[in-house]
């Protein structure tokens, strides 16, 4: 049977500080990898995150703490990868430790900019990471409910079951009941796209439509996000498992979710840079559109939302006249 050995968070935000809340509660130990030194010092001085989910308590003899990926690559047997995707090359470029023989686990629902690649395919072309060594994390899962402990399900994705179950093992809680599967690409394609569903789920809030028209998008949203799947990751999955149609709902409908807000504010009239600088927090979808616009050039699939949000977004159309002629597109 396989064991994850000793665990360590690389990331500082919210997800990663929710994860490791899950983790630590479990092994009491883990090593944390952020930045900066100066919210390392702040949380060790306050026994908390000193940004993010500040509720969240922490006894600190359980965490070890560096500013050097290096140091905590090397002395980790699993490493849960939980940046933003728009920093992870910046982050791994400090990296001297070989990957290949850790467990990486990445719970970044976000794609790699430039690359176009989702984050298992970067650590396995770029870092030699084998395919039974890579697993993502997945499912409907806002960080601040986790961190509150209310019911939530996950989905370990792996091509080891073995290796799956074993960090599912982990992650398991009165309050997080979890799965596996062996969909990783596609679990980390739906992760990706239901950004961008929830940026024009904002959108259409913002625009004032209402609940009956939120539910003809998200309706819409899934067989789009299915013909995706099918076209970049063929293989007999069921779109309305929790780890898809769950984590798309979760995105689309919830006042927790940063991509819905990016997207409300677009619709009530922000530019993009007014909404970005205005947030504070990275919307993953932004980047996750213009990804997914690039890549489906050459798949060709029918996609009318993400090429309705991608207009708005980097077209700089008007989202009225967008969504109208998306509008006119749904049955």
């Amino acid at each position: 049977m396989f064991d994850c050995g000793k665990i360590a968070i690389i990331g500082g935000g919210s997800w990663a500080t929710a994860i490791a809340k899950i983790v630590v509660g479990h092994t009491h130990h883990i090593g944390w990898y952020m930045r900066r030194d100066d919210r390392i010092d702040d949380f060790r001085r306050l026994g908390h995150n000193p940004a993010y989910l500040m509720g969240v308590r922490f006894d600190i003899d359980e965490i070890f703490f560096s500013s050097d990926i290096n140091k905590i690559a090397d002395s980790y047997d699993t490493l849960v990868f939980v940046t933003p995707s728009p920093y992870l090359k910046n982050h791994l470029k400090k990296l001297r430790v070989r990957l290949k023989d850790k467990f990486v686990v990445t719970a970044i629902k976000g794609i790699v900019p430039d690359e176009n690649l989702v984050c298992s395919e970067y650590f396995h072309q770029v870092y030699d990471v084998p395919y039974e060594n890579l697993a993502c994390l997945g499912g409907p899962s806002h960080a601040e409910e986790v961190a509150l402990e209310r019911l939530s399900y996950l989905t370990v994705g792996c091509s080891d079951r073995d290796k799956a179950q074993a960090f599912a093992d982990v992650l398991s809680s009165e309050y997080i009941k979890t799965k596996t599967s062996d969909d990783v690409v596609g679990i980390e394609y739906s992760s990706v796209l239901k950004n961008v569903y929830a940026i024009a789920a904002g959108i259409c809030s913002g625009l004032k439509f209402g609940d009956n028209f939120q539910a003809v998008l998200m309706a819409n949203a899934v067989q789009e996000m299915s013909r995706l799947l099918q076209a970049v990751h063929p293989l007999e999955r069921n779109v309305y498992d929790s780890v898809y149609l769950g984590d798309l709902l979760v995105t689309g409908y919830s006042n927790f979710s940063r991509n819905r807000t990016f997207g409300t504010m677009i619709g009530k009239g922000y530019s993009v840079k007014s909404a970005q600088i205005e947030m504070e927090m990275i919307a993953e979808g932004y980047f996750g559109t213009k990804c997914m616009k690039e890549i489906n050039r050459h798949l060709h699939v029918n996609m009318p939302i993400l090429d309705a949000v991608y207009n708005i977004l980097y077209e700089r159309i008007s989202p009225q006249i967008e969504i109208k002629l998306l509008t006119d597109s749904f049955r």
